[in-house]
């Protein structure tokens, strides 16, 4: 412990200074434009319901990343919800586990109406890598009906 410590005095201060940005940049115009289309649709803040369905992580990784200091989608009017009964949009990740069906279907019936199913990566969309796995029942539309896709695998915040 006492080695962790010298070390880290010895050297100092390891993390790189966010640089500020003078232009907007084409990700700050987007985030005004879904700001001012949220208001528009909702009136206030989006509030998003993420549910896993058995995904390996890494889409849910991203969407950490999206409300980090660095892209801050809460500034953009986004905020995630702890019940699906405060929430607008559900957003799902991940390939239909036998486990998580059930789960996905009484989760979009607590919803309040309407109900906007939103898929994020290439998994929710089709069962991706595990499409061919036993238990995977295969995309999140033969459960509950989707509205939007998020492609990638993961997708970029």
């Amino acid at each position: 412990m006492i080695c962790i410590l010298c070390n880290s005095l010895k050297k100092g201060i390891l993390s790189r200074k966010i640089e500020k940005v003078s232009a907007p940049s084409r990700y700050e115009r987007t985030g005004e434009e879904l700001r001012a289309l949220i208001i528009k649709k909702f009136g206030r803040s989006l509030h998003i319901r993420e549910v896993d369905t058995g995904s390996c992580g890494a889409c849910e990784s991203e969407i950490i990343s999206a409300a980090n200091p660095i892209y801050d989608i809460q500034r953009f009017g986004v905020d995630f919800a702890a019940s699906p009964r405060h929430a607008d949009a559900l957003l799902v990740t991940g390939p239909v586990s036998g486990n998580m069906a059930l789960a996905l279907k009484r989760t979009y019936e607590a919803m309040p109406a309407p109900k906007f199913v939103i898929t994020c990566g290439d998994c929710a969309l089709d069962g991706g890598a595990f499409k061919d796995s036993y238990y995977c029942i295969g995309d999140v539309g033969k459960i509950v009906p989707v509205a939007a896709h998020i492609p990638g695998c993961p997708p970029h915040p």
